[in-house]
């Protein structure tokens, strides 16, 4: 043996030194629509075993386009990721299906609380059995998950989905999530129209869920103040750009993201009069 060679067994054992790969990982991903609008270009980003990830930016910066094409539902949309790679549990799952997706244990929350109006409580949660392929050989048993986070809606199981609020709406098809038993849970704006306690009542859930269920999480919110409280690490999108990534504690003493999301800069920031300009121009 060289001494340039490895003994045997030595890459193996780097390996292990490493760790697993994360959750979820994009590797420089270009996202595009109908193969020539241009979405998402360059992200980078990971969502670590057990994490909660934030991922923040205003409307149109391309947090839903990301968690899109996690989950397979962006083929759907003629949206396709036209470079770079998506890594699930170290396997490439890039332009996979949605049905494939939710198989490996990915569930995804879509923006605007989209339950089945029509639906009863009870009957929505019953979806979530899909993926089990146990429609219709259900228990109360198979209700338990959802009812130990959000017992409200054991008082409402009758009550067809399109007559709850908002807040209950928004629990349920977070519970309806739970019953897939995700690995990953991708949630799109949950605190959209919703009251301040509600949002901080449902925020305090998902932390719990995490610790508990041990549910790798990924949210994308513009509620930056709420979303960094609750999570392990975070990314600022602008224009289908990573701008910002840090710690979550560490973000959130950022002045820029003081600055533009939670109001509480310093009173002498000298940005004070040109928020309007992107948080690249003004911090780099």
């Amino acid at each position: 043996m060289t001494a340039s060679e490895s003994p045997p067994g030595a890459a193996d054992a780097e390996t292990a030194e490493q760790g697993p790969p994360p959750v979820v990982e994009l590797d420089n991903v270009e996202i595009v629509y109908d193969r020539h609008f241009l979405a998402v270009q360059g992200v980078s980003m990971a969502a670590e075993e057990g994490d909660i990830v934030a991922l923040l930016g205003p409307n149109g910066a391309g947090k839903s386009t990301i968690l899109k094409m996690i989950s397979g539902i962006g083929l759907t949309e003629r949206g396709e990721v036209s470079r770079g790679r998506i890594y699930y549990d170290g396997e490439d799952v890039t332009n996979r299906g949605a049905n494939e997706m939710v198989s490996k244990g990915i569930t995804h929350i879509l923006e605007g609380r989209r339950t089945f109006e029509d639906l009863t409580v009870e009957e929505n949660l019953r979806c979530g059995l899909y993926r089990e392929g146990r429609r219709f050989n259900f228990s109360e048993e198979d209700y338990e998950l959802a009812f130990e986070y959000f017992p409200q809606l054991e008082d409402i199981l009758n009550l067809r989905a399109g007559y709850a609020s908002g807040g209950e709406q928004q629990m349920l098809v977070i519970a309806r999530a739970l019953i897939h038993r995700p690995r990953l849970l991708l949630l799109d704006e949950p605190s959209l129209g919703l009251a301040p306690k509600l949002v901080r009542d449902i925020f305090e859930t998902l932390v719990e869920i995490n610790a508990q269920e041990d549910i790798t999480m990924v949210i994308a919110d513009q509620n930056a103040q709420r979303t960094l409280e609750i999570a392990d690490y975070g990314y600022v999108m602008e224009n289908g750009q990573i701008e910002l990534h840090d710690p979550a504690d560490v973000l959130a003493e950022r002045e820029e993201i003081k600055e533009f999301y939670l109001g509480t800069s310093g009173e002498g920031s000298r940005y004070t009069d040109i928020r309007h300009y992107k948080i690249r121009k003004r911090w780099t």
